[in-house]
């Protein structure tokens, strides 16, 4: 049997597909988001607490109620929603702040620990400079949302 280890989570992909079915900035219901991106309730509803929560998105209660994009896909990223979703990024244990490694020698770093967090800091960079404007083919120009 194969295991399969994701970067970006199921989780994390649903949420960048639940902004695209917002970025017409029209109030859709959960029902209505998960019917046009094909995610299942259960996980909308979690991630879009999150997403409301990281200020991306707004939900309004009641019988009107749905949720609408108030972010500007201008400027969130793949960086920004996958930490929201996520947390902080940590390719290995070894390139978390605290992380103490033993192989670190008379002050000296590993030199393993030292390369992935090289990588970990380019695939940051890589994703904070992919705009979910961009990527789902909506632009904003004058603060008018405008389909490319």
């Amino acid at each position: 049997m194969i295991t399969i280890r994701l970067l970006i989570t199921r989780q994390c992909d649903y949420a960048i597909r639940i902004v695209r079915a917002l970025a017409n900035n029209e109030k859709l219901t959960v029902v209505e988001i998960c019917d046009k991106e094909n995610i299942p309730q259960p996980f909308a509803y979690k991630i879009l607490k999150k997403l409301e929560n990281g200020l991306i998105v707004r939900g309004y209660r009641g019988v009107n109620g749905g949720y609408q994009l108030i972010a500007s896909l201008d400027t969130v990223t793949i960086y920004d929603i996958y930490t929201l979703i996520e947390g902080e990024m940590y390719i290995n244990e070894c390139t978390q702040g605290e992380y103490s490694c033993p192989n670190n020698i008379d002050g000296k770093e590993c030199e393993i620990h030292k390369q992935l967090r090289s990588v970990q800091e380019q695939l940051i960079q890589i994703m904070k400079g992919k705009i979910l404007g961009e990527i789902i083919g909506v632009s904003e120009l004058k603060d008018e949302k405008v389909l490319i």
